[in-house]
């Protein structure tokens, strides 16, 4: 960086953002932007008020949760509504496997979930950020309970092979890392303020309250400005009673050079991203609840094991032909369109819009992603470990990230997240079967806790590439597509109208699909009442 963000005295807003910006990238800016009531956080806390539908015909294809959230608010103001679904349940990439769960994938791999009951894995979205004002809004208003998700946990492990040095290729606890790292940082520019060293406009009461909040934020020594390590970072022997153990015997520092080498700092953020707290939140009993709450209050207007084979338009309305699951074919006509298929299955379909929307549609690509839940006879993980939740990060190939369960913490039994793997990783994993996969996970998680093996039951696998509602985990747009092609699916051609993920800056997230819903049941609606 050429200048420094503190040569420049921050007189406004403006300035304070693009100081956030340079110091920590978009993450920090935004956070700084959510802070002043500038973020691009989720921006709609309720749907648009459509009332009056005065019996218009609706038919929404797919019953994610943008088709749910269209068919929920448009029939409740008075438009007559049909849901037409692929899948035997509603939720779309919104769903839950759990005991008796069954899934076929695209290489022709059955699996039925073993799960004991109570446990489960969320195949899709797994966690809610708090400024996802949309989903909430939807958790309340159907009474789906929620609980605490641990996304952040220092006493976790951070595991890197490729790393130098003593450190590398062993579990270090992420909160020591973290101790030592900020430490560290602290300590090199504590003393060099204090030696008139950094290049910074501060008088000398601003640099004496830097020195102070350094000491503070590294844990430094004040007198010697040096860092020589906190009981925040753990204990070798914890304090207890008596004089044995007594004051107990305080865990000693890494060396710089050390953790430099084991790559290791490489999972630390002073702040959380945007999109990832520390802390967030998940329905209790599995992500799939919030789909369950829309159904409930759906009624029949869904109809399940359904493919839709065209979708032709006019003038005057809207013909879709599709046939059930029992080889029944038949059509429905509305007035008007919501079309919730991903994209990377629509292009499939026989679709009537204009030349140039269906190119717009090719600009769309999907991303590969996998993930397997493991279920282990006992919670090693806290037991042993005392991990509670979070992740342990790591550089191995295909695995990168192990979850273990928010859920049923001191229980028996438990269900962890074994890998959550992307792109080329993901692909290559997807063409395992799912007893080569589980034993891949294990492999992978056995380098990290050595009770990995012996203690697993079963597993299921989900491989959204290979599933063929969605082909692919959520929409991925190039900068060129984001401009060219985007604007003119957020439009409708003619009675059809995109919704979903795929159709929102909130890529992936289930905010995304409700607010792309909630913007095109308003068009719609104001068209109606033109």
């Amino acid at each position: 960086m050429s200048e420094n963000i503190f040569s420049k005295s921050i007189t406004s807003r403006r300035s304070f953002i693009e100081g956030l910006a340079a110091i920590g990238g978009i993450s920090l800016a935004l956070a700084g932007m959510d802070a002043l009531g500038l973020g691009i956080e989720s921006q709609y806390s309720t749907p648009p008020d459509i009332s009056g539908g005065n019996g218009k015909k609706i038919v929404i294809l797919g019953a994610g949760l943008a088709g749910l959230t269209a068919a929920y608010e448009m029939s409740k103001a008075g438009y007559d509504c049909k849901v037409i679904e692929t899948r035997s349940f509603a939720g779309g990439r919104c769903q839950t496997a759990r005991k008796g769960f069954k899934y076929t994938d695209l290489m022709g791999y059955s699996q039925t979930c073993e799960f004991d009951e109570g446990h489960y894995l969320n195949n899709g979205p797994w966690r809610i950020p708090y400024h996802h004002h949309s989903t909430l809004y939807y958790t309340k208003k159907f009474n789906v309970p929620l609980q605490l998700f641990n996304n952040d946990n220092d006493n976790s492990f951070v595991y890197f092979e490729g790393g130098t040095g003593p450190l590398a290729g062993k579990p270090l606890r992420k909160g020591k890392v973290a101790a030592d790292v900020r430490g560290y940082t602290s300590e090199i520019l504590a003393k060099a303020s204090k030696s008139g060293a950094l290049n910074l406009p501060f008088s000398a009461a601003d640099k004496d309250k830097f020195i102070a909040y350094l000491i503070g934020e590294g844990w430094l020594n004040a007198d010697t400005l040096s860092y020589e390590g906190t009981n925040g970072r753990g204990y070798e022997v914890d304090p207890g009673p008596g004089t044995n153990p007594g004051p107990g015997v305080p865990s000693k520092p890494y060396a710089m050079s050390d953790l430099l080498g084991s790559k290791a700092w490489s999972v630390l953020q002073s702040v959380s991203d945007y999109e990832q707290q520390r802390v967030m939140f998940q329905p209790i009993g599995g992500m799939d609840q919030i789909a369950k709450g829309f159904v409930k209050n759906l009624g029949d207007l869904i109809q399940y094991s359904t493919s839709v084979k065209k979708i032709a338009q006019d003038a005057n309305g809207v013909t879709v032909s599709w046939v059930d699951g029992n080889g029944v074919k038949g059509t429905t006509t509305a007035d008007y369109c919501i079309c919730t298929i991903p994209i990377s299955v629509l292009n499939g379909i026989d679709l009537q819009v204009s030349p140039t929307f269906k190119e717009a549609m090719l600009k769309v690509a999907y991303a590969p992603v996998n993930k397997i839940g493991l279920q282990m006879s006992n919670r090693f993980w806290e037991d042993k470990y005392r991990i509670y939740g979070g992740h342990v990060y790591n550089d191995i190939p295909g695995i990168r990230t192990i979850s273990l369960p928010s859920y049923g913490f001191q229980g028996e039994k438990g269900v962890l997240l074994g890998y959550y793997s992307f792109g080329g990783e993901a692909a290559k994993i997807s063409a395992k079967s799912p007893a080569d996969r589980a034993a891949f996970a294990l492999e992978g998680g056995q380098k990290i806790f050595p009770e990995y093996k012996s203690s697993f039951e079963n597993a299921f696998s989900f491989c959204w590439h290979l599933d063929k509602d969605n082909l692919g985990g959520w929409a991925v747009w190039s900068d060129e597509a984001r401009k060219e092609a985007y604007p003119k699916l957020c439009d409708p051609d003619g009675r059809i109208y995109l919704a979903g993920e795929h159709l929102t800056y909130l890529g992936g997230w289930q905010a995304g699909a409700i607010e792309s819903a909630w913007q095109q049941i308003e068009k719609i609606h104001k068209r109606v009442k033109a």
